[in-house]
């Protein structure tokens, strides 16, 4: 059943692929580049099989010229057959201004997408928990899907710690997908010297999120986060100078992680709870359990629009704020990206959380 899927799979791609191939090709013929043919057809078969190329190599080039044929894919299921209807009604009319159209919006995608995903901003919330605490408050920064590999590499974990040493928050969360599969990127970047510069008083913690297990590396990642300064709560409780807890889960992939009930039996449900959990599921378990404050990423919020759409059908809250009776839930649209390194309709972001207790 496995292959006969990727087989499918496989089939779809080819047929889409061709499709985008041949609508390009007829608009080129348009143009003076109409006697490059062979070369054209050579392009489109590279690009068609650079994906490939780079999920079973290390070469960069691939993965992302693989990455950007996704993007090109995606975008053309929606403009292309609208075209095809224009060039139909206008009688094969117009078909070189109509190509150029297309061009422009792609243009769009791929330099505001880029801008978009390297471009972090922070988002600030204000929370008010109805528990006593023996401060008024505490100031959260939290980040998501970092996403750390071959592309999202150095250059944009600086970005992080800079926004970390501009807001200067109590304690620094980060709620699953520190890394993008694999921990090697990370190892051969020395990521780890530049994540030790995020400092908070009381501490820096994460929790696993789907990708930090997919490469069958969550225990080295551990073992590179610890020397970071950086604790992974792997279905662990932390009670933080007697103010408030954190609450740190599995992935819901981890067949192994524990209840929220369990998580919490022996705690003392009159201090505040904090809890991470990287993907926003199970809302109201978290509510009846006590959890105060539940703090997720994972869904990019689509991370490239229209597929907002979908992750908004998915999820109760799928980015930003959300309040349940006593439990208030932040997402995140996270820090990097999966794929290619584009986001449109969402954006990369740190969020400072200001939760008062009263």
């Amino acid at each position: 059943m496995m292959i006969l899927m990727i087989g499918l799979a496989a089939l779809v791609f080819a047929a889409l692929s061709y499709y985008v191939g041949y609508n390009g090709w007829v608009w080129l013929k348009t143009t003076f580049l109409s006697k490059y043919k062979k070369m054209y057809i050579g392009i489109i078969v590279i690009l068609s099989c650079s994906l490939f190329i780079g999920l079973f190599s290390s070469l960069l080039v691939f993965k992302l010229l693989g990455y950007f044929w996704m993007m090109i894919i995606g975008y053309g299921i929606i403009l292309l057959p609208i075209c095809n209807l224009l060039v139909f009604l206008m009688k094969k009319r117009g078909i070189f201004w109509i190509g150029i159209s297309v061009f422009a919006v792609y243009g769009f995608v791929f330099i505001y997408g880029s801008f978009n995903a390297w471009s972090p901003v922070i988002r600030n919330y204000n929370l008010t928990v109805d528990k006593k605490s023996n401060v008024e408050d505490v100031e959260i920064l939290m980040v998501s899907d970092l996403h750390i590999g071959a592309i999202v590499g150095p250059a944009h974990i600086q970005r992080l710690v800079d926004k970390a040493n501009q807001v200067k928050p109590d304690i620094i969360l980060i709620p699953g997908d520190v890394i993008d599969d694999h921990i090697q990127p990370y190892i051969d970047n020395h990521v780890g010297e530049i994540l030790k510069e995020l400092k908070a008083p009381m501490g820096v913690y994460a929790t696993p999120g789907n990708h930090d297990y997919y490469g069958d590396d969550l225990e080295k990642l551990e073992v590179e986060l610890n020397k970071a300064g950086i604790k992974l709560l792997m279905d662990e409780t932390v009670n933080v100078d007697d103010l408030f807890y954190i609450v740190g889960r599995k992935d819901v992939t981890d067949e192994n992680r524990q209840a929220v009930s369990d998580l919490v039996s022996e705690l003392d449900q009159t201090m505040p709870i904090i809890m991470m959990d990287h993907t926003p599921l199970d809302l109201d378990i978290a509510k009846e359990n006590g959890i105060d404050v539940l703090l997720s990423g994972h869904t990019h919020k689509g991370q490239v629009a229209p597929a907002n759409l979908i992750t908004s059908r998915i999820y109760e809250n799928d980015w930003g704020y959300l309040r349940k009776s006593t439990l208030q839930s932040v997402v995140s649209s996270g820090f990097g990206t999966w794929g290619p390194p584009l986001r449109i309709g969402s954006r990369s972001e740190v969020n400072v959380i200001k939760v008062k207790f009263e």
